[in-house]
């Protein structure tokens, strides 16, 4: 399989890059299609952009005989914990009106992430509004299989060994 034989620079490149993709797709469905955020959207959007600094710098370190784990062992942590904000906001927090005071909320607002970055950060939706369907599946579930996407990824990339037979 190709996907076992890249380095973990390259693997943690390509999770940057749809990363980056899906944090763009999120904030042009927000502002050109009305997919308003809740605070479970922004604490994911948060944990994307976690992912992207760290997927970027596992990218630019190291290199294919010797790469740099640590950036992979970071990214596992962060691509579960965004897992698991993303299953909650479809299973629990969807079916309930108000976000406020749940964990999300208390994270998001207290690194006022809203005040440096609006366009972004801001929540501007209900739990029970945001959830919305594209493609006829709901956006947490389009969130979490990337999350989950980026965990196996970055579990692939800790367990990398190079074999030089290969790219």
């Amino acid at each position: 399989m190709l996907f076992m034989r890249l380095s973990p620079r390259a693997v943690l490149g390509g999770c940057a890059l749809i990363g980056a993709a899906a944090l763009a797709a999120a904030v042009v469905s927000q502002h050109a299609f009305g997919f308003e955020p809740c605070s479970w959207c922004v604490l994911q959007r948060l944990i994307v952009l976690l992912l992207i600094l760290v997927c970027a710098a596992g990218a630019l370190m190291g290199t294919r005989e010797r790469p740099r784990r640590w950036p992979a062992w970071g990214a596992l942590p962060l691509a579960l914990s965004g897992l698991g904000a993303a299953l909650w906001q479809h299973f629990v927090a969807a079916r309930s009106a108000d976000c406020r005071l749940t964990l999300a909320d208390r994270i998001v607002g207290g690194l006022h992430l809203a005040d440096v970055w609006p366009s972004v950060f801001e929540a501007t939706a209900r739990c029970d509004e945001a959830n919305l369907p594209m493609l006829g599946i709901p956006y947490a579930i389009w969130s979490a299989v990337l999350f989950l996407l980026i965990a196996v990824a970055s579990a692939l990339a800790v367990r990398y060994r190079p074999n030089h037979m290969f790219l």
